[in-house]
């Protein structure tokens, strides 16, 4: 794409954005709005100006001055190299006739706006917001709201208990995971909800969007609820119950308030509890009173946060549910089942796996001698495969490689056996 194009967009879009006050930061293409984003005020302040330092942060280039003299409507000022807008109109038309002005449009609700308004090319606004990242996204909105939380009493003892992940910095996507039709069911359903949270206010529907994920270790639970986080544009809040729990019984209790006091500061959000069966166990009569005071502030905390009115989807994960408290069960309006694969959904792993690698491998056998292997496991074995072809120089993965890498992890889970027996 020709630099003068670029060059257009954002002074064409700083224009716009500084004149309409309709307008909000998420009507910003994602790249401008995060270069201009202003962590203390949570958006992007007005007016934006445009100097040379921008054009070459936003898109990447060097030694834009050339490409600035192809261009009569636009002013370059030494001073402070600030780059102007002479004649709105010349540059607009000079941009709508540029050949590759109108995918740089449609994903642009600014120029959208006013390009569709103008009825110079077939674009949507609509369209554009909805294809256009929402400030949610990107780690400058979480910034922000940790700049708020800062100022906060323990809050640097409260940051300490989470993982924080922008949308933007989780690289597993769900088109990335083999999941069950019961599996895909779960997240369609709970995307529905938030979309139609409005609605679901309206009505006075609350309880939706307390998830509970329930099998094995390394079947997915993790990577299909950070996944959920990217694909719908919130930021992943995970939390193990192991880590907030303290020595002091008493602190633990302390602890999920905080985590949860946490989630709605940084709402819209995924709250992902693992380990949930750490705290949220059976209550017996012989247990430690703070234990259970424990397990009493975490039913409470479930019990007041809502995807509805809060905007946090909360999401626990367990590997033992056998553990769980029976009033645990009740909270959930979901429950989630992560088994084992079975052989199909096996082959299917390896297929999604090694799709992007050069290979001669028949999947499906490979499937039939990997019974009782978790998605993890099987990710394991393709990567052992393809360390051990590199160190003979092959980047195209045999059969025999991943036989071998098989029967190394089998190997390895004997041992492993052994030792804890």
């Amino acid at each position: 794409m020709d630099l003068t194009t670029k060059l257009t967009e954002l002074v064409l879009t700083a224009e716009l954005y500084n004149k309409n006050e309709t307008f909000s930061a998420d009507d910003l293409p994602y790249h401008i709005r995060t270069h201009y984003w202003n962590i203390k005020d949570k958006t992007v302040s007005r007016p934006i100006y445009v100097a040379e330092i921008d054009v070459e942060k936003i898109y990447d280039v060097n030694g834009i001055r050339e490409s600035l003299k192809k261009l009569p409507f636009i002013e370059f000022e030494e001073f402070g190299s600030q780059i102007k807008l002479t004649v709105f109109d010349i540059a607009s038309k000079w941009f709508a006739k540029q050949p590759d002005a109108k995918e740089l449009i449609q994903k642009n609700p600014v120029l959208s706006h006013h390009f569709e308004k103008k009825e110079m090319l077939d674009v949507s606004y609509e369209k554009s917001k909805k294809a256009n990242k929402p400030k949610e996204a990107s780690r400058q909105w979480i910034d922000s709201l940790l700049n708020d939380i800062a100022a906060e009493k323990d809050s640097e003892d409260m940051l300490k208990l989470v993982y924080i992940l922008a949308p933007e910095e989780i690289e597993q996507t769900l088109d990335s995971l083999v999941l069950t039709e019961e599996q895909q069911n779960g997240v369609k359903r709970i995307s529905s909800a938030i979309q139609h949270r409005e609605y679901l206010k309206k009505i006075g529907l609350f309880e939706v969007g307390k998830l509970l994920f329930v099998g094995d270790t390394g079947t997915g639970k993790t990577s299909t609820a950070s996944g959920l986080a990217k694909r719908l544009h919130l930021p992943f809040i995970e939390v193990r119950l192991s880590m907030i729990t303290d020595q002091y019984l008493g602190e633990t209790a302390k602890n999920i308030d905080r985590v949860f006091h946490l989630s709605k500061k940084l709402s819209p959000c995924i709250l992902f509890i693992d380990e949930f069966d750490f705290v949220a166990k059976n209550r017996s009569s012989d247990e430690n009173a703070a234990l259970k005071r424990a397990v009493n502030t975490l039913l409470k905390a479930i019990d007041e946060i809502s995807l509805v009115r809060d905007g946090v989807l909360l999401v626990a994960a367990t590997n033992h549910p056998h553990l769980l408290d029976r009033a645990v069960w009740r909270r959930f309006d979901e429950i989630v089942d992560f088994p084992l694969p079975d052989k199909q959904i096996r082959k299917d792993i390896f297929d999604c796996i090694t799709k992007n690698i050069d290979n001669e491998i028949n999947t499906k056998e490979l499937s039939k001698l990997t019974d009782g292997y978790s998605g993890s496991d099987l990710r394991v074995v393709v990567k052992d495969a393809v360390l051990s072809a590199l160190l003979t120089d092959r980047t195209k993965l045999s059969q025999q490689d991943l036989l071998k890498a098989i029967q190394s992890f089998d190997r390895r889970i004997i041992l492993k056996t052994e030792i804890s027996s």
